[in-house]
């Protein structure tokens, strides 16, 4: 039984950064799908957003929450969306 404890505790501490990164990476989906839908031009009837929108939903893509969700929230907010619940 003493064993189980730490052993319980370490499973806990290693799930959270999962989980967190999980969660940032919901977060950046939800950002990207809003971008993709509310900003850009009209080009043959699909919305094509810019070249740094583009790139901030490619790193969300790719896993880099770090570099996409700053973008997308700059760019969201200056379009006057309102940012998802994070």
């Amino acid at each position: 039984m003493r064993r189980a404890v730490p052993l319980l505790a370490a499973a806990v501490l290693l799930a959270t950064p999962a989980s967190a990164q999980g969660d940032e990476a919901a977060y950046c989906a939800k950002l990207a799908e809003l971008a993709q839908r509310y900003l850009g031009k009209q080009i043959l009837g699909q919305n094509r957003p810019d070249v740094e929108t583009l790139y901030a939903i490619d790193r969300c893509q790719k896993g880099d929450t770090a570099t996409g969700i700053p973008i997308l929230e700059r760019k969201l907010r200056n379009g006057d969306i309102t940012l998802p619940a994070r």
